[in-house]
């Protein structure tokens, strides 16, 4: 692995063989990957995993970052959401819908 100081993490390339399953989870290779690196598996973002023709081999990439505020920082939003817990909806859609578009309409002071 490269250590990157700078980003406060250490990045890899995984190759990961498993003969007989189709692919491993992201969720398993977590748990994996923090048993190797000694570390929790919430700092743990593998990514970008391909199965080789023909099956039981996959490689991808993965960060181990030193502590959840540092990945929480860099990482995209996008792949923060795959591993992080979901977010309850407070209100239905189209609730949401017409709150946009009443907030639209008022500009120059703050919406109450």
């Amino acid at each position: 692995f490269i250590t990157n100081r700078i980003l406060n993490r250490r990045q890899m390339v995984v190759d990961i063989i498993h003969p007989g399953k189709a692919n491993l989870s992201k969720a398993d290779l977590k748990e994996k990957l923090a048993t190797m690196y000694r570390t929790t598996a919430d700092v743990i973002m593998p990514f970008g995993f391909k199965t080789d023709f023909g099956g039981g081999r996959s490689t991808g990439f993965a960060l181990v970052y030193d502590n959840v505020d540092c990945m929480k920082k860099i990482e995209p939003k996008y792949r923060l959401a795959r591993f992080l817990p979901k977010k309850d909806k407070t209100s239905g859609r189209r609730q949401r819908k017409e709150l946009k578009n009443r907030k639209k309409k008022v500009s120059g002071k703050k919406k109450t």
